[in-house]
């Protein structure tokens, strides 16, 4: 008798599990399953990308990052009123973690603002935020900066000085007094005295320059061994990755004697030796007399 009981809830035991798992199969199990945990990003830069603007630099929430075009220097130009409008960037404490893909942490440096505060640079760019001024409050208050929203680049291209930070320019362009190798300023006609003018420069903030007894996309200072090349080295590029306000069109290559030099409207485009590889510097300018080696300008006339 004592068997039979057994038997029987055993029965009993089978029966119930039976309809508890297909109770479960039905759904109308309501066990609350565990959240899939959303992943957490360690990136404070990434490169975003536009399909007007192509890969740009953001911060960890999709911000755009500018270059300045006065910075030519390397050291941040934007004081006063300029600050509110574009905050600088800076990242504590980086590390290649803390970078996306296709960032190099060599490329990034720390500087100091003039008015004290610390600024990454980018290749010695200094980053800034676009913070433009909203429209006023309720009753006429006046408007405040408020941050460019994620996403956005609409700082690019203001006032013909400010471009979104890109990885890959080839050409950029600075606003800067030009000071020859005699240590005169020079305005942008090239007679002595003081005023910015705004020219190329490489993806480096380095002078480039052109040739006035030069031809349409013919280079007529280089010799074939290139035993001059050292004191006007030939830009030797092919890639044209310029500020959104140019035209890429005006830009292309030459070959000479096997090495490619990049144009702009037809002027093959070179360094000056004596800049020594500094930024900003543009000596070239008065060598050997002002107006011989000018460097190139957005409306520069095309060569004949």
């Amino acid at each position: 008798m004592k068997l039979k009981s057994i038997k029987f809830a055993t029965t009993v035991l089978a029966i119930s599990t039976f309809f508890l798992s297909h109770s479960s199969d039905n759904g109308n199990d309501t066990t609350t399953p565990t959240p899939t945990p959303t992943p957490v990003t360690t990136t404070e830069i990434n490169l975003s990308t536009s399909t007007s603007l192509g890969s740009y630099l953001s911060d960890k929430s999709g911000r755009s990052l500018y270059f300045f075009a006065t910075d030519a220097n390397g050291q941040s130009s934007c004081t006063g009123g300029c600050e509110a409008f574009w905050p600088v960037f800076f990242v504590d404490n980086l590390t290649t973690d803390k970078l996306g893909a296709g960032l190099t942490l060599a490329d990034f440096a720390t500087i100091t603002t003039p008015s004290g505060k610390k600024q990454l640079t980018y290749k010695g760019w200094p980053l800034y935020y676009y913070a433009p001024m909203s429209s006023g409050g309720a009753y006429g208050g006046a408007g405040v900066n408020t941050l460019e929203d994620p996403g956005k680049t609409s700082g690019d291209g203001v006032d013909g000085t400010w471009f979104i930070a890109k990885p890959d320019y080839s050409i950029m362009i600075v606003r800067s007094q030009l000071v020859g190798h005699d240590g005169k300023n020079y305005k942008s006609d090239y007679t002595v005295g003081d005023g910015a003018t705004t020219y190329f420069t490489d993806a480096k903030g380095l002078t480039l320059y052109t040739f006035k007894n030069d031809n349409f996309k013919k280079n007529n200072f280089t010799k074939q061994d290139f035993s001059n090349n050292a004191v006007w080295p030939i830009y030797e590029t092919d890639k044209v990755v310029v500020p959104s306000i140019l035209d890429k069109s005006k830009f292309s290559s030459i070959t000479v004697f096997g090495k490619v030099q990049l144009t702009y409207n037809g002027w093959p485009l070179y360094y000056f030796g004596q800049d020594a590889g500094v930024r900003g510097a543009n000596k070239g300018i008065s060598f050997p007399s002002p107006g011989i080696w000018p460097v190139p300008v957005k409306d520069l006339p095309l060569a004949i």
